[in-house]
């Protein structure tokens, strides 16, 4: 069992920056691959992206490709989404959730990961 804690989140205006982390606890960080998803008001809860174990590999949606990053610190247990350039269809709560396999191009199924934090409230609004 892994235990996982997002935090990071906040108002910003856009085209602002903000680092959304999750730092995890429990079981090996590093037995899992990570992903990042995201619910906006309304809407049904959707992939952001996704790191492998080592952070060798990721993935990332559309419509974030080229303004988000992930990353993660496997020595401190924490992965990392960088959002840059920030819109206002970006305001959800952004939830990391924890896969015990690699998904790949798959990574954006949900159905994948075992275990998922409370989210974090990210708005972008001027």
């Amino acid at each position: 069992q892994v235990q996982l804690v997002e935090s990071g989140g906040g108002l910003v205006q856009p085209g602002d920056s903000l680092r959304v982390s999750c730092a995890a606890s429990g079981r090996s960080f590093t037995n899992y691959a990570m992903g990042w998803f995201r619910q906006a008001p309304g809407k049904e809860r959707e992939f952001v992206a996704a790191i492998s174990h080592s952070g060798s590999m990721t993935r990332n949606a559309d419509s974030v490709k080229g303004r988000f990053t992930i990353s993660r610190d496997n020595a401190e247990n924490t992965v990392y989404l960088q959002m840059n350039s920030l819109k206002t269809e970006d305001t959800a709560v952004y939830y990391c959730a924890a896969n015990r396999f690699w998904g790949g191009s798959k990574s954006y199924q949900e159905d994948k990961y075992r275990h998922w934090g409370q989210g974090t409230k990210v708005t972008v609004s001027s």
